[in-house]
């Protein structure tokens, strides 16, 4: 009895930490001293939970293209603010603003998604230590 009882109570632990684990918090990952302005063309999109994925090729000052990864909110937070899938093909010229990793690889917290056609969207996830977002002036 003993003995299934220690099983059951270590299978009801290993259930809670799993989705512990998964998620994290902005200050954990990213730097908030170190926002990032990254200009180029999409390559892929992850559309998944918990966070989206934009992977985009950025040339730097020295002409080298570096492959991005900028993570974005949930799906679900992107539809309720007008976002679809459709609206990010591969080879669409982007503008994303947010914070770079505190790991030092291509990797950002991207914050607002600027297409050039005008469009400015918030990008980022709400609730995670994320600075909060302000529309620019205009």
């Amino acid at each position: 009895m003993r003995t299934h009882t220690v099983g059951v109570v270590g299978i009801g632990l290993l259930l809670i930490a799993v989705p512990l684990v998964a998620h994290h918090s902005f200050s954990a990952e990213f730097d908030i001293e170190r926002p990032i302005t990254l200009k180029g063309t999409l390559t892929e999109l992850q559309w998944v939970n918990p966070h989206g994925w934009i992977h985009m090729d950025v040339k730097g000052p020295d002409g080298e293209v570096v492959n991005w990864a900028v993570e974005l909110g949930s799906p679900t937070s992107l539809l309720r603010r007008g976002l679809r899938k459709s609206d990010f093909p591969p080879g669409l010229e982007i503008v994303v603003e947010g914070y770079e990793a505190k790991d030092n690889t291509p990797t950002a917290n991207g914050i607002t998604v600027r297409f050039l056609d005008g469009r400015n969207f918030f990008a980022g996830s709400s609730g995670t230590g994320a600075p909060e977002y302000t529309a620019p002036r205009r």
